[in-house]
């Protein structure tokens, strides 16, 4: 599983690598065909900012070798917004005194019409609040079948679930899942994830095993830029993917890497990335893998 990997790693230490990488480093890791994790943190780390455009003009030969010149959108539907969780950065928070809203099958059948009449969109995201009661496996396996007639490719972003119910999900219709693990920090995790099932780090972080043991085909990762030391994160997730990749290699991957915003709740970002050091993750992603997928979301 890979924590045990992840635990290798000391959060402290990781941080001090990237952030004593040297020019040298950069126009290392730029020149090499084949870039290792040590490579990734020099394109990360702020002695790669002033490579920004050979970066750039890298990244874009392989993005066009790999995908030619298109982009992909998805559609995101919420069909529940409750939650049992208490994350703090979030306004789905089950303490936020919020309307709470469970769709119905009927009411998610409407939202499919109305959305297919905006044009040929395909790919459809459901997401929820985990709340594995109100809206367990059960429920997103019937939205996965309402869903089914009207897009081509069904994306989860939901509670992290057993191996077994990712295959019998599978089963349903479903193509891929997204699952957030915020931060990889261990220390500071529970700071943001209190209470809740969220709260059980291991059990987060190894769901990508579980989703990899299930053969759900594409498996979506993200870290959340606003709770810790951003360098320090999207490298823990480069290290989450080279592991994925490794493991489970017929599944397709993608990682997103969303700029918080505010919410409800009052909470407010602890670091903020640049649109330049978004950039520069960007670039670095797709240099370290050619062939993963990059997405962009808000938050």
């Amino acid at each position: 599983m890979f924590s045990e990997e992840l635990a290798k790693y000391d959060w402290e230490e990781t941080t001090a690598r990237i952030l004593s990488k040297t020019a040298a480093d950069v126009e290392r890791a730029l020149s090499t065909a084949h870039p290792t994790l040590d490579d990734f943190m020099a394109l990360v780390s702020p002695a790669a900012a002033p490579y920004l455009e050979p970066m750039a003009q890298l990244s874009r030969r392989y993005t066009q070798e790999r995908f030619g010149k298109t982009v992909s959108m998805y559609i995101p539907m919420y069909i529940t917004n409750s939650c049992t969780n208490s994350c703090v950065y979030c306004g789905f928070n089950r303490h936020n005194a919020i309307p709470r809203v469970i769709l119905t099958a009927e009411q998610i059948e409407e939202e499919c019409r109305a959305i297919r009449e905006l044009g040929p969109f395909e790919n459809l995201l459901l997401v929820t609040g985990e709340n594995p009661r109100a809206a367990g496996v059960d429920y997103i396996e019937q939205a996965l079948h309402t869903c089914r007639p009207y897009f081509n490719n069904l994306t989860i972003e939901v509670m992290p679930l057993a191996a077994e119910e990712y295959e019998r999900l599978t089963h349903a219709g479903l193509n891929g899942v997204v699952c957030f693990q915020e931060t990889y920090n261990r220390k500071n995790y529970n700071i943001y994830h209190p209470a809740g099932m969220k709260s059980k780090f291991e059990w987060r972080v190894n769901g990508f095993d579980r989703m990899g043991q299930a053969g759900v085909h594409k498996i979506g990762m993200g870290v959340l830029i606003g709770l810790e030391e951003w360098r320090t994160d999207v490298t823990m997730m480069a290290l989450h993917l080279q592991y994925l990749r490794r493991h489970y290699w017929k599944t397709r991957y993608s990682v997103n890497f969303p700029r918080m915003r505010p919410s409800e709740g009052h909470f407010q970002p602890n670091v903020v990335m640049s649109d330049r050091e978004l950039a520069q993750v960007t670039f670095a992603f797709r240099i370290f893998d050619h062939d993963v997928d990059i997405s962009y979301s808000t938050r």
